[in-house]
């Protein structure tokens, strides 16, 4: 018992954290609290969320080096996406009915994983190793299913005839959310059982980390994973309302509270992503980064839609004209970036290049 508290400490006080703040805690983070007990409490907030990031990072590295990869970094991309999703239609199950809600979410996660996540990504490993290389036909796998479904699902709306301007007919619903778990569906086969070998870096195949050393099952690990997650997206949820509040106060947009939670979201892929490319890992990140972008936009779809249906709210996936611009940008460079089997510094430097026009429309 004392072993489990020290290897899970982290999630023991993220435990403690939740239910302090889910059995009335969460009263200090409103209107009209002191700020000498609003400003210390965020931060410990901030902090207990990321110390717990940190702990999906361990159970997901111990869990991807015993699986290999696919697998193992195909568990933590479902794991994070599907949380993702619950909370999407929770929202709009519970919330005011926001329309654009899952495209503003969608649109985010690709553009913070493609410029931003894999810009410092490529950066950083560039910087460190100069060229590094990655399994060309795995990153082309990713790409060649990512780039018409997010052309299809969040430009092809705004030139059709589905009511008003970005809005979908029910007969186009289904054909996305049918055609979008349809190619996701053909992925997973491609990518776990007849062509797993293009998702695996054949020169760091025999890579050990025995720092990451467990005497526990896989189950284990796992299970843990699960609640870390859990703990994360509940957390994060709470940790909403002090940066909306300090949004409002700002007179920042209101989309940037939903671009910090999505943030803290993908931190868990981020860290680990980050991890394995400044240990020459490049190819186990970019399943992390491209099997994020193409589960978000593969499984929300149906899920939002589906969801839209039964409650009867608008559901919009048309980009205003600017977002269609960038996001047709940022496909055609990370194309250009992953058409080599190697990447350098210059490649990570374009893509933040992308991440901080992305920032700067956020504000216009």
């Amino acid at each position: 018992m004392l072993a489990f508290i020290k290897e899970e400490v982290s999630l023991l006080i993220a435990l403690i954290t939740l239910l302090f703040f889910k059995t009335g805690g969460a009263e200090y983070l409103a209107d009209g609290t002191p700020l000498a007990v609003y400003i210390p409490l965020s931060i410990l907030l901030l902090v207990v969320v990321i110390w717990t990031i940190f702990g999906v990072v361990r159970h997901s590295d111990i869990l991807a080096i015993r699986l290999g990869d696919p697998y193992g970094t195909l568990i933590l991309t479902l794991s994070v996406i599907s949380l993702e999703v619950v909370m999407i239609s929770s929202v709009m199950l519970t919330g005011d009915s926001n329309p654009t809600l899952a495209r503003d979410t969608m649109f985010a996660v690709v553009m913070i994983i493609s410029t931003g996540l894999v810009g410092l990504t490529l950066l950083l490993g560039g910087w460190r190793y100069h060229t590094q290389q990655f399994n060309l036909d795995g990153v082309k796998s990713y790409l060649v299913a990512i780039i018409p479904l997010a052309l299809v699902c969040l430009v092809l709306p705004n030139f059709t005839e589905g009511g008003s301007i970005g809005g979908l007919s029910v007969s186009m619903s289904w054909m996305l959310g049918l055609v979008s778990i349809m190619l996701y569906g053909i992925f997973l086969m491609i990518q776990t059982k007849s062509h797993s070998h293009f998702f695996v870096d054949a020169d760091h195949l025999n890579d050990e980390h025995h720092h990451h050393a467990s005497s526990h099952s896989n189950l284990y690990h796992g299970v843990l994973l699960l609640i870390c997650l859990v703990t994360v997206m509940l957390l994060a949820k709470t940790l909403a309302m002090p940066i909306n509040y300090s949004i409002t106060t700002l007179g920042a947009p209101a989309s940037l509270g939903g671009f910090l939670v999505a943030c803290i979201i993908l931190a868990p892929e981020a860290v680990g992503a980050i991890k394995a490319a400044l240990n020459n890992q490049l190819q186990r990140a970019m399943n992390l980064y491209f099997g994020s972008v193409l589960a978000t936009i593969a499984l929300t779809v149906p899920a939002v839609l589906l969801v839209g249906s039964i409650a009867g709210e608008e559901v919009r996936l048309g980009l205003s004209p600017a977002d269609m611009v960038l996001l047709v940008t940022t496909l055609m460079v990370c194309k250009v970036s992953f058409s080599s089997g190697r990447t350098h510094a210059l490649h990570g430097a374009t893509h933040l290049v992308l991440f901080v026009v992305y920032l700067f429309l956020m504000f216009e």
